[in-house]
């Protein structure tokens, strides 16, 4: 079942769904720490919430949202993969899957999803900072959406 999308006026909205939103607003002001603080301060069962975080999103945060597939060949050795991961955290770059082969000839194909809508540059110097690192023989964007 393909999944479908309606963009709705808040005041015809469920009370759950609105407090949803306010909850994940919430959240990611850091305004509380932890799900039960959030959705204590918007009067919302923790049931509820999870009922609805995953599929209701307000237009602005889809809009944000944005996800890219890169591909890279790394040196097997230690600490590799690790600086790579940290550079993307560094920058505000989302993890979001990791798909990596098993080292042949002394390289590891490793295939990463992330959600690029909180990076600090933009994507192509931002690609370019992961091809220069020590033990990247090859980083390219695969895909984009």
């Amino acid at each position: 079942m393909t999944a479908r999308f309606f963009v709705v006026r808040e005041d015809i909205l469920p009370e759950a769904i609105i407090k949803t939103i306010q909850v994940k607003e919430i959240l990611k002001s850091g305004k509380a720490h932890t799900i039960n603080e959030a959705v204590e301060q918007v009067g919302l069962s923790r049931s509820a919430f999870y009922k609805y975080k995953d599929g209701v999103y307000a237009l602005a945060e889809m809009a944000r949202e944005q996800i890219i597939t890169i591909a890279m060949d790394l040196e097997h050795r230690s600490g590799i993969l690790s600086s790579v991961l940290s550079i993307i955290a560094t920058h505000g770059g989302n993890l979001l899957t990791m798909n990596q082969s098993i080292p042949l000839q002394g390289y590891a194909n490793v295939v990463l999803s992330i959600d690029v809508s909180g990076l600090s540059k933009d994507i192509e110097p931002f690609v370019q900072l992961l091809k220069g690192q020590v033990g990247v023989r090859h980083a390219a964007v695969i895909g984009q959406g």
